[in-house]
């Protein structure tokens, strides 16, 4: 990799970074349930745009900067993990399932929606 494509990856990591912050403020701060609709919305959306990179068959550097430093440092695993924990420590198990369920479940439609929408593009 070129040093402009490890520049380009450290940038757009910020950015990608940056974004998941301040959606998932602004969704919690309007959600304000008892689930991290926040991580959710985040992971969700970047599902779908990684699904849609994947379906306009995107590759090389520019699946790199996009997919990986993008939208890699948008989504968040670890946090949606930690916050399925929480719920469990304090004995939510009913949102444990929901949070887990929906996740996986609506992170699966939208990457499958983007490579739709990607290959038809």
């Amino acid at each position: 990799m070129s040093v402009w494509t490890w520049l380009g990856i450290a940038a757009l990591g910020g950015v990608g970074a940056g974004g998941r912050f301040l959606l998932d403020a602004l969704v919690s701060s309007l959600g304000g349930g008892q689930l991290p609709l926040g991580t959710f919305v985040v992971n969700v959306s970047g599902s779908l745009v990684l699904g849609l990179l994947s379906g306009l068959a995107l590759s090389g550097s520019a699946l790199v900067l996009a997919g990986t430093a993008t939208l890699g440092s948008f989504t968040t695993f670890s946090t949606w993990m930690l916050e399925t924990q929480r719920l469990a420590e304090d004995a939510r198990l009913r949102l444990v399932l929901v949070n887990i369920l929906f996740s996986v479940i609506a992170g699966v439609a939208a990457v499958a929606l983007g490579r739709t929408i990607g290959a038809h593009a």
